[in-house]
């Protein structure tokens, strides 16, 4: 559904007094402020920020300039600067209006500005970045999870990897499957700091996934690699779920080059 779709499915059915003609033209009514409607002007807005339409230092429009456009409420507006605000990407100020702020104060790791730089033509250096990132805390992540892993965090990755061959990754169900397996890894390390990642890497993950299948399947079935990650873990072989986390992610930005390639 698109943000304009989302902003429409929001508004309110114009209400009829006693004694009005029903034939007659409704009064235009402008749209409410549920969570739905400023998340979509927060989506909106903020894929335009990260896709490079609003530049670091550029000013917003006015919050009734740009209610008008949208035809929604100024609450509405509001409501989805302060979203945008409290992820890093714009600052409000009185009379100096809404600027976006440097790309270095944009919390990148928030799964919504994930989604809204993948929402277009990711930058190739950002998705270069966060495989990166992945394949600096994963392979280590993955090695204590081998050290500390209990019976609940091994059924955890048996359940992802069931769905995983069930669904498979090219439907939402096997993507999601996909997350929690990555995401019980982290959990299994029992370290509090990696397990704040885990909805980073997890959406980095996911959008990844969903990226490099968006003019062909994927070129090889991924669930092997997964496999032998568990296979690592459940054994307890603290190197060998390193270097087989390691080589999935490798194989991964691999498959991920060839599809921004095209």
């Amino acid at each position: 559904m698109s943000d304009n779709d989302m902003i429409e499915d929001s508004a309110a059915p114009t209400a009829i007094a006693p004694g009005d003609d029903a034939t007659a033209t409704p009064a235009r009514t402008r749209r409410g402020t549920g969570r739905r409607l400023h998340g979509a002007i927060a989506h909106k807005l903020g894929a335009a920020i990260v896709s490079g339409e609003y530049r670091p230092g550029d000013t917003l429009s006015g919050e009734v300039a740009f209610s008008e456009a949208l035809d929604v409420s100024r609450s509405a507006y509001r409501e989805a600067v302060q979203v945008l605000s409290a992820k890093g990407l714009v600052e409000s100020r009185p009379k100096t209006g809404t600027r976006v702020l440097p790309r270095n104060r944009w919390n990148l790791l928030d799964p919504d500005v994930l989604a809204w730089a993948f929402s277009g033509e990711p930058d190739i250096h950002f998705v270069r970045s966060l495989f990166e990132l992945r394949a600096i805390v994963e392979p280590a992540a993955a090695r204590l999870a081998a050290e500390r892993r209990d019976k609940t965090d091994l059924k955890e990755m048996r359940d992802a990897l069931a769905a995983m061959r069930r669904h498979t990754l090219a439907t939402e169900a096997g993507r999601t499957a996909d997350r929690d397996f990555h995401n019980a890894v982290l959990a299994a390390t029992r370290n509090d700091a990696l397990v704040v990642l885990s909805a980073s890497i997890g959406a980095a993950v996911a959008w990844t996934t969903q990226f490099k299948q968006r003019s062909r399947a994927l070129p090889r079935n991924p669930v092997p690699d997964h496999v032998k990650v568990y296979d690592a873990i459940a054994a307890g072989d603290v190197d060998g779920a390193g270097e087989a986390m390691r080589l999935l992610v490798d194989l991964a930005l691999e498959d991920t080059r060839s599809a921004m390639e095209e």
